[in-house]
């Protein structure tokens, strides 16, 4: 079972944190949502997604996994919707931080 969280993606009921980024890439199309790994835990491998790593043990240069979800991928729409998600807890819990006193816009 695959479910896109705000805070990750879990799988068969094992949570794989994570964020995600909506912006311009160089490589990529415009709205390309990129998620990536919060530990050096690596994602599972899901069908329709290809995880990134440049991870070079040789010399010691680590990378987390991170996935680019472009517009025409059957998940877009739903990891679109995590992503908005995503972004309004994280004004909430700004928000909680400050105080309510401090309006949070996300970039």
């Amino acid at each position: 079972m695959l479910k896109f969280m705000y805070n990750g993606i879990k799988v068969n009921n094992e949570l794989f944190r994570a964020h995600y980024s909506l912006g311009e890439l160089f490589h990529y199309p415009k709205g390309t949502i990129t998620i990536y790994a919060r530990e050096y835990k690596h994602f599972p491998k899901i069908d329709g997604l290809t995880i990134k790593n440049d991870t070079d043990s040789m010399t010691d240069y680590f990378e987390t996994d991170t996935i680019y979800i472009q517009p025409d991928n059957p998940y877009y729409k739903e990891i679109h919707a995590v992503y908005t998600k995503q972004e309004d807890h994280n004004i909430k819990a700004h928000n909680k931080r400050m105080g309510g006193t401090i309006p949070y816009k996300a970039i």
